[in-house]
This record gives structure tokens, sequence and C-alpha cells, in this order.
């Protein structure tokens, strides 16, 4: 499917207008924390180095401040690490604090995480605030390294709101 101008021209602006406000991190040290998962049903692999590992209902996992709730999540291991998270959900929902100490807060029907490249995917009417800063789309790709945020789907809309930042006051002219 052939992409509109007009949403190319959204995902550039929402691109160019996110990225100085993007500039903070994950919280870096969340991925050297022990990960806590939660479930009420698991079918994982005897061979947790590499097995699959499938949880369902009410699926919660905590690694430091990272907070993620979901109906279902697919994690796939390599090595004895975790690669590769699927969630999903009617709404995934992940909260998280930055290494700035500003909150990260999204949701979507299915969040895709690829550990080792640090993105995060989250697609079906997504959202993601940052400080205050929101953005809403079909689809948003988050990389927790760089902090950049891109966004847009095949057609959809990209709705932002940004909060203005503090500057200081303009010297009045004429003054006596």
């Amino acid at each position: 499917m052939k992409r509109k101008p007009a949403n190319l021209l959204a995902l550039c602006l929402a691109a160019a207008l996110l990225a100085p406000v993007a500039a903070v991190h994950a919280r870096s040290s969340d991925r050297n924390q022990p990960m806590d998962v939660g479930a009420d049903h698991s079918n994982c692999s005897v061979n947790t180095d590499t097995g699959p590992c499938l949880l369902t209902g009410n699926v919660k996992i905590v690694q430091g401040t990272l907070v993620i709730n979901a109906a279902k999540a697919d994690i796939k291991r390599s090595n004895g690490d975790i690669s590769y998270v699927t969630l999903t959900g009617s709404q995934v929902t992940l909260k998280q604090e930055m290494d700035d100490g500003s909150p990260f807060a999204g949701r979507a029907n299915k969040v895709d995480y690829d550990m080792p490249k640090d993105i995060i995917v989250l697609t079906g009417n997504a959202y993601v605030d940052k400080a205050g800063d929101t953005i809403k789309s079909d689809r948003i790709v988050y990389n927790m390294k760089s902090g950049q945020i891109e966004s847009g789907g095949t057609g959809g809309r990209v709705n932002l709101r940004l909060q203005p930042k503090s500057k200081p006051a303009a010297p009045a002219k004429g003054g006596r």
C-alpha cells in the first residue's frame, strides 16, 4: 500500500518535533535488575536458555522501574538472555522512569520488544506519553538507546501534543 504524501509529511514533522524532546533515555540501570514475571498460566520450555516461553492471563513484568501489563507475553531467549518479547492484549501498558527521572508511559494492542536493539514497536491504537509530550498513532517505534520516536502507519493519522519548554522572559523594551 502506497503511503499518502500527507502521512509522509506528518511522519517527518513528528520526527523533527520529537527528536529534541525524546533525547532522554530509558533508565539504563533497569537492564541490570532482576526481571520478575507473573501470569495466570505459563507454557515454557524446560531448556530456559533457548526455549520459548508463553505466558497468558494477567501478565505482569517488572524490571527496575519498568512495569509492563499484558494479557499475553511470548518470550524468546537466546544464550540464556531474553532476546525478543511480543506482548498482546486489549491494551498492553508500559511505564518506566527515564535516566533524567522523567516518566515514560505507553500503551498499544501489541508491543514487540527487541531486547538486544532496545527497540519497542507499539501497534494498534498506540499512545506514548513522555513527561507530558504525547503521540498517538497506529504504529510507534521507540528506540530506548537513542530516545528517538518514530510514528505513522499505513494511512493512519499521527497526533502530537508538545508541552512548551520554559524560556526566560524577554526583557522589556524602552525601559527608563
